[in-house]
């Protein structure tokens, strides 16, 4: 607990320098940790996993390409088919000794599990095959560590760490343990680990604070956004089906687009212009098959941009195989109805469908009727794309004339601060007349300045 000792002396905290015995507690990654070394050899794991009996072992692809995007090279996979996991070793007792036997005969450095393990579970684990054991999540969160960027990513990633391992802190410190009390039993008092658990927690709360303080000041940001009345789309899909790359061909803003899991982290808005009219696009955090708890608890911050969009693009990948695609898209919308976004209008996009062929196209087509196929590379099905998004919000705003006295100057500060596309401004002998683009809802605040009719864009009323 090294980083949560110094963590504490940042915070102003007291911390007495005592000489101790190392901790004996499960490897841990940080947001400090350093990407591997261009050219170094990867390590080498060993996958397995429990999977009911009905289950094929092809579901390991998603693990084995999380674990190539930690730097893991997978060598081999163990899989027992049983109802659930064993309660105490994970797999049963025949599996455990096949698994100690196979994770020598291909020399693995690291035992990669596709569940998230108990600290019992994984201390069992790593006592038979004298090795480091990484469950599912500590793998996401070793990915999520090395892509964190901004100082809130970092905050969350170190969050969500700090929450995982909590329960996992095991040290050998047991001469120091407090003997419970009463005559002859009194101890020296709290031991080493609790004092780390303690600090830990410390820790915890200033991360909290502090991500709630970021939280207000997006929020203000959003509000000053929510004033021009500028429609918000947020899009939302399955790790690594192309969303940043759509983000780049929609608004050119050139954010990484790497083929590895969980490269965008962190929130990215961009806006773009369709028939005069703009519109904010937010790139947020891949969603995957189990996210782990403590990513969607400590990324609630990240995942608050799908929530107060206006629309949700679940952008999805179209040239995966049809079972696959319909776990991805399942899983998506249960992290939707998770964070609370499921009451949300939401727009279907199949991406990558230049990688697709024409049967298979007239398949998806059948499968998910009214879903836009484009792709995000080639451009194919992006001009549909906007179009479609200028028609959700086609009724948001009417053309308006309006002539202020300049005895009226403070309902003009009024309508610029409302921040509405300005058409046309001319200064009159009786005022300033106005052409702009107001949001519905404002229309009656300057109804006594209308010289001309709202209209609608694109709708039948006519100005006058």
């Amino acid at each position: 607990m090294a980083r949560t000792l110094a963590a504490a002396r940042d915070e102003g905290q007291t911390v007495k320098s005592v000489p101790r015995a190392p901790l004996t507690h499960n490897p841990r990654v940080t947001p400090r940790q350093p990407d591997p070394a261009p050219g170094a050899e990867p390590e080498r794991g060993l996958v397995v996993a429990v999977l009911p009996p009905d289950r094929e072992a092809d579901e390991l692809a998603e693990l084995r390409e999380l674990a190539r995007t930690a730097g893991v090279a997978t060598v081999d996979e163990v899989v027992q088919h049983r109802p659930r996991p064993d309660p105490r070793s994970y797999v049963g007792k025949g599996k455990l000794e096949e698994l100690k036997q196979a994770f020598g005969n291909v020399a693995a450095d690291v035992l990669i599990v596709d569940d998230e393990l108990g600290p019992s579970q994984q201390r069992l684990l790593e006592d038979a095959l004298q090795a480091r054991v990484v469950d599912r999540t500590q793998l996401i969160l070793d990915i999520f560590a090395q892509h964190a960027v901004s100082a809130e990513g970092k905050l969350q990633v170190e969050l969500a760490q700090l929450q995982y391992n909590l329960p996992r802190m095991r040290g050998m410190w047991q001469h120091l343990e407090r003997l419970g009390g009463g005559v002859g039993t009194r101890g020296p008092g709290e031991t080493q680990l609790e004092s780390d658990r303690r600090l830990a927690r410390r820790r915890i709360a200033i991360l909290k604070r502090r991500l709630a303080e970021l939280s207000r000041q997006r929020d203000t940001r959003r509000k000053s956004r929510r004033r021009s009345q500028t429609p918000t789309v947020a899009l939302a899909g399955y790790t690594n089906v192309g969303k940043s790359t759509l983000l780049n061909a929609l608004t050119g803003a050139g954010v990484s687009v790497e083929d590895r899991l969980f490269e965008t982290l962190d929130p990215t808005t961009r806006t773009f212009t369709h028939d005069e009219r703009r519109y904010l696009v937010t790139d947020t955090v891949g969603f995957i098959r189990r996210l782990p708890h403590q990513l969607v608890e400590g990324f609630a911050a990240t995942l608050e941009e799908t929530l107060v969009a206006d629309l949700v693009l679940h952008v999805a990948d179209a040239s995966v195989p049809e079972d696959r695609l319909y776990e991805m898209v399942d899983s998506v919308n249960a992290v939707l109805e998770e964070i609370g976004a499921h009451d949300l209008p939401v727009e279907l996009v199949l991406n990558k469908i230049d990688n697709v062929d024409s049967l298979a196209r007239r398949r998806l087509a059948n499968r998910f009727p009214g879903a836009l196929q484009i792709s995000a590379v080639t451009g194919e099905g992006l001009g549909e794309l906007r179009g479609r998004i200028a028609e959700r919000f086609a009724g948001w705003f009417a053309i308006v004339e309006l002539l202020v006295p300049y005895s009226e100057g403070g309902k003009l500060a009024e309508l610029y601060a409302l921040g509405p596309p300005i058409e046309l401004r001319e200064d009159r002998p009786e005022g300033v007349f106005i052409r702009a683009r107001l949001p519905e809802h404002e229309l009656s605040r300057f109804a006594p300045f209308l010289v001309a009719e709202a209209r609608r864009d694109g709708a039948s009323s006519a100005a006058r």
